[in-house]
């Protein structure tokens, strides 16, 4: 062993994901209750256009669906469908145009009573 190297492990950089910036473009946020209690983790990648969930728990309500919105009062949104279930993992779709920096809030929404039962704000 050469004494001049007391560690010949390679090195890392400091980011090593983000070498091509795949990491760094990740937008991640935590479920917070609004009117009922959520719970869990979104994370949105705009490069393959998918929103997941993780950890994700809300309580049951009439039609819940997802939004991307610009606030939590749903004043400008895009819906990606019905809520896949009230508690797991999940991954919808979103749309290949959406501006992530816009539409920073995940919504789990409530139409029949136009009611946020929780949400996420997503950020780099």
């Amino acid at each position: 062993m050469d004494s001049s190297d007391p560690d010949p492990q390679p090195q890392v950089p400091d980011d090593p994901v983000g070498q091509g910036g795949d990491m760094t473009m990740i937008y991640m946020g935590d479920f917070m209750d609004a009117a009922h209690p959520t719970s869990g983790k979104a994370s949105a990648d705009p490069k393959t256009s998918v929103l997941k969930f993780t950890d994700f728990k809300t309580d049951n309500g009439p039609l819940l669906e997802v939004y991307l919105a610009t606030d939590t009062k749903a004043s400008e949104f895009v819906t990606l469908g019905k809520l896949k279930g009230l508690q797991g993992d999940f991954s919808y779709d979103m749309p290949e145009e959406i501006d992530l920096e816009k539409y920073q809030y995940v919504l789990i929404w409530c139409v029949e009573f136009s009611v946020n039962f929780g949400h996420a704000k997503i950020e780099k």
